[in-house]
């Protein structure tokens, strides 16, 4: 063992010992920084406008601060932008993710110098809870990938701007820094199929333990692992023991995963946004992500199928509740108040409190009044192919509400590398599925409404054309796994299988 792991054993159980302290006293930790922003936000603009001032509890903040997406801040954010100072948070952000949003085009969250150490802290902490319940930090002495946006950063008025893994990536620490790839060159390519094809070259010779990324583009750099070797990736790196990704449900990919792998691992699965670090999973025994309660974010939460309603319930953690799919809203040391991120979460344990992500608020399919979720289909698509060596690269849901002929469906586009051996039957596991876990659904079946789900088989390689085809292929960009319209479905047409 090497003093470097060695070292960390003790470390990591300091770690987990000081996020204990806070996870059991869940309502006190989040009071604590409940009055700690609105103290702060009285002295900025935003808190000036909303009377900060007269804020003595949550139901007078209710009162005060409205449910905001980006274009309900805008003209606060556009104001930092300009140069402005004390506008959503004291002084000026000490950075900008850029994300791009559907309506607004791109945006400029805020990072502050109170919520930048947030975000590496709670990653850390993700790897140290890991340790502490394995008991092995030997990964610490290979080398560790994540597949990142570039960290090349750009100036907007005396604020550095790029995306928030590029920011991230300023961060590493110096103990690790021997230990990371890509090199700096590398990770700053901007064409994706070219920087995977040079991490391929940079990581083979190399003891790899800690690979990381968003699961459709970490298959990708696998795939290119062994169409250059011929080997799996535990014969080329045998001491990779475990996957860190966050940003999407991995159990349609654990299949295939494990087939390139070649061996089952662990995985830990983390909720970063650029908004702020959410969760992390906290054990390999128990279902969910633990709530970050301590992070400078207070959370309030509004269940999904009251969210379009005029005055939606909007509750604090003390009365959240499980089995619940809920829009979750962040108020933040970055100065975001009452900032809907568009993510849907689930209680999966409130003591301690572990969510899980459902989906988005505007990814769901209610074509025909049925209420279907990122949940549902996910689980759908797992309870399917569990069990078998079908494996899924990827896939999407669209309604198909004019049908040439016949009943209108549910039309899935599903990429497989292992196709099942009876398309039908896979197809009537799925749609039995969707009717187990949502009645609505089950209501339009039985009723001659809709009929069951259809399976369209998108060629090999068609949904990282699909990307390329609308400039968005790279490690940061998913493809929205279900959407109530046919902006996706429609030109997935052209990347079938016939």
């Amino acid at each position: 063992m090497s003093l470097k792991s060695f070292l960390a054993i003790p470390f990591a159980k300091r770690a987990v010992k000081s996020v204990r302290k806070w996870a059991n006293k869940p309502l006190e930790t989040q009071e604590k920084v409940f009055q700690y922003l609105v103290s702060e936000g009285c002295k900025t603009a935003f808190g000036k406008d909303h009377d900060f001032v007269s804020i003595n509890s949550y139901e007078d903040f209710k009162k005060r601060v409205p449910v905001n997406d980006y274009e309900g801040l805008r003209s606060y954010v556009d104001r930092i932008v300009e140069g402005e100072e004390n506008v959503l948070w004291k002084g000026k952000p000490i950075y900008f993710a850029k994300t791009s949003g559907t309506t607004s085009g791109a945006k400029y969250i805020p990072i502050t110098k109170e919520s930048m150490p947030t975000h590496i802290k709670s990653a850390r902490n993700a790897l140290l809870f890991y340790i502490n319940e394995t008991k092995d930090a030997s990964f610490v002495n290979g080398k560790m990938i994540f597949l990142q946006g570039s960290p090349v950063l750009n100036d907007k008025n005396g604020i550095k701007l790029g995306r928030l893994s590029g920011i991230v990536a300023h961060y590493v620490p110096n103990y690790l820094l021997k230990n990371r790839l890509p090199s700096w060159e590398t990770n700053c390519i901007e064409d994706w199929d070219t920087k995977v094809d040079k991490i391929v070259e940079e990581t083979l010779p190399e003891n790899m333990t800690v690979i990381s990324g968003i699961p459709s583009w970490v298959q990708m750099y696998f795939e290119k692992l062994i169409e250059k070797t011929g080997k799996t990736v535990s014969e080329l790196f045998p001491n990779f023991n475990f996957f860190i990704y966050g940003g999407v449900n991995f159990e349609p990919y654990k299949n295939k995963f494990e087939a390139l792998i070649g061996k089952k691992i662990d995985y830990i699965e983390l909720y970063p946004a650029s908004e702020g670090f959410i969760a992390f999973q906290d054990s390999q025994q128990e279902k969910g992500m633990l709530l970050q309660l301590d992070s400078g974010i207070f959370y309030e939460f509004i269940p999904a199928t009251e969210f379009f309603d005029e005055n939606p319930t909007r509750i604090s953690l003390k009365d959240v509740k499980l089995g619940v799919n809920y829009v979750i809203i962040l108020n933040t040391t970055a100065g975001l108040w009452g900032y809907n991120i568009g993510d849907t979460v689930e209680f999966t344990s409130l003591q301690p409190y572990r969510i899980k992500v459902t989906g988005r608020i505007k990814h769901f399919i209610s074509a025909f009044g049925e209420h279907v979720i990122g949940k549902e289909v996910e689980k759908a698509l797992n309870d399917a192919i569990v069990g078998t060596d079908v494996n899924v690269s990827e896939f999407t849901v669209a309604p198909q509400v004019n049908p040439e002929s016949g009943l209108p469906y549910h039309e899935w586009f599903i990429e497989f590398e292992n196709e099942p051996e009876n398309l039908e039957e896979m197809a009537a596991k799925m749609d039995a599925s969707m009717q187990a876990q949502n009645i609505y659904y089950q209501d339009l079946i039985e009723g001659k409404v809709l009929r069951p789900l259809v399976i369209r088989k998108v060629k090999k390689g068609g949904f990282h054309e699909y990307m390329k085809s609308i400039g968005k292929f790279g490690g940061q960009n998913k493809i929205p796994q279900l959407s109530d319209n046919r902006k996706i479905a429609d030109v997935l047409e052209g990347f079938l299988l016939h």
